[in-house]
């Protein structure tokens, strides 16, 4: 007799869980655009731990003004999102730490002299979508398109992640202490469900507390497109 079991790659793709993001309900009116130094401060300030943890990552709060991450309001330094009951607050962390993270819930986070009361928790694994997005990757404000474009497919490739199709988006300047971070959002497609895992699992570039170099599911790159 011969018999041969299915090949690995004929078995459906299962997420694992080892990083996730963790989902906080927050009661808060309105947060400053311009909010990752504070956000990142109140965070690290009621988790230490987290600035210890390498895989983990703070996700910028976003309201309806920020559609779905591709435009931002022009006025940075003063615009407000107004947030609603459906806003989260998201970090992504080692399965190991959800249950340290839960110190978070019935705290309220002073965001910039906004309140924000933090509401009950899930758990969400990451997503096999083939099209992912960073609102925000450090860039050097020196670079032109292109060059930014090849920093970050080298940085993706280093990963073991193929690039075959790549798109940056619009520019963003946060406000920190030591003066103006400089960042671009950035778009990938055609990725297969483990290397859009794994992309999301490590991320790109710097300041992953602050917001960058994290990526989330996109319904596609042709909808972006069809933008103009």
């Amino acid at each position: 007799m011969f018999w041969q079991e299915d090949r690995d790659e004929d078995k459906p793709f299962v997420v694992p869980d080892d990083i996730v993001d963790v989902n906080f309900r927050v009661d808060c009116r309105a947060l400053p655009l311009d909010h990752a130094h504070a956000l990142s401060s109140a965070l690290l300030a009621a988790l230490p731990w987290l600035a210890e943890e390498p895989r983990a990552g703070i996700h910028l709060i976003h309201g309806a003004e920020s559609g779905n991450g591709w435009m931002r309001p022009e006025d940075v330094e003063n615009a407000l999102l107004h947030l609603s009951r459906r806003t989260r607050m998201t970090l992504r962390l080692p399965r190991e730490r959800v249950e340290d993270a839960e110190a978070l819930v019935g705290q309220v986070l002073d965001i910039d002299g906004h309140r924000l009361r933090v509401g009950e928790s899930s758990v969400k694994k990451l997503s096999p979508l083939s099209t992912l997005f960073a609102r925000h990757v450090v860039v050097d404000p020196a670079h032109d398109e292109q060059a930014f474009l090849q920093a970050v497919a080298g940085e993706i490739q280093a990963l073991g992640v193929p690039v075959t199709k790549l798109m940056p988006g619009k520019s963003h300047a946060f406000r920190m202490p030591d003066g103006v971070v400089h960042t671009r959002s950035v778009m990938i497609a055609d990725l297969d469900p483990e290397h859009a895992v794994r992309l999301q699992e490590e991320g790109i570039g710097p300041m992953r507390k602050m917001g960058c170099g994290l990526f989330i599911p996109h319904k596609g790159i042709k909808a972006v497109n069809a933008k103009g």
